[in-house]
């Protein structure tokens, strides 16, 4: 076999239709418009309703269209920008909760994974706060936020009972002490995946939705005192670093399973 040389592979029918569709809606439709429903479309475009569902499908998994029960197909409103800089999203937001919703809050000995991303011995609690994040009201994001034990040395005698409400005052308690800390320092991993059951849940989107999954390690005093692993949706969002744009965009190890 000749080097340098790429085997043909045939373009899929219904990638070729979501290419012309692309073209289509940028030039003829506007943001909340809505499309000729599947027999036009397939009428229009010469192509079997199944070709064009699955291209439909994966504009919508883009975040381009937008299905409303009793509507129809819409074009959706252009991403959303959200920053990922401590300073510009108001982390960790103890005191400015209305950009996050807190879902629960747990304490348990780090399994080895967590423990080395963390930088601490395995077996030491960890403290791990999940919430959602909003922007313009719309869920963007859900962050599972690891704090070791050590990191939060003055954290109150957190209750034992069970329930939001418990679990809602551990998590603030947790953010607080973490917000006194003062952090200082911040390394950020961004990597493409899609949304696991959980998540997706968390999401109010469909498994298998396309998500940026954003890893940042939060240091004060020269020792590293928190771990987040926050999913956004790629079909709604785009990130935003700062003034300068910094981030490290490399293949990690992944930490999402702690």
């Amino acid at each position: 076999m000749g080097q340098g040389q790429l085997a043909a592979v045939p373009e899929p029918k219904y990638w070729h239709l979501r290419t012309v569709l692309v073209r289509t809606i940028d030039a003829e439709f506007s943001t909340g418009q809505v499309l000729p429903n599947e027999r036009e479309l397939a009428a229009r475009f010469g192509v079997a309703r199944a070709t064009l569902r699955q291209a439909l499908d994966q504009l919508e998994l883009e975040g381009r269209l937008v299905r409303r029960r009793g509507i129809g197909t819409l074009i959706a409103a252009p991403r959303v920008g959200v920053p990922v800089s401590a300073s510009e999203e108001g982390w960790p937001s103890a005191s400015r909760n209305q950009s996050w919703r807190i879902v629960d809050c747990t304490s348990a000995p780090a399994p080895a994974q967590l423990a080395a991303a963390l930088g601490i011995a395995e077996g030491e609690t960890v403290h791990t706060v999940r919430r959602l994040r909003l922007v313009q009201g719309r869920i963007m994001a859900t962050e599972s936020l690891h704090v070791p034990d050590s990191a939060v040395p003055h954290l109150p005698a957190l209750p034992q009972l069970v329930g939001s409400t418990a679990e809602g005052e551990r998590a603030r308690s947790v953010l607080r002490q973490l917000e006194r800390v003062g952090v200082d320092g911040e390394s950020r991993t961004v990597e493409l995946g899609v949304a696991e059951a959980e998540q997706a849940a968390l999401l109010e989107r469909p498994p298998g939705t396309p998500v940026l999954i954003v890893t940042t390690q939060y240091a004060a005093a020269g020792r590293q005192v928190a771990l987040a692993v926050c999913t956004y949706r790629a079909d709604t969002c785009k990130l935003t670093f700062g003034e300068t744009g910094a981030v490290e965009v490399t293949p990690v190890a992944s930490v999402r399973s702690a």
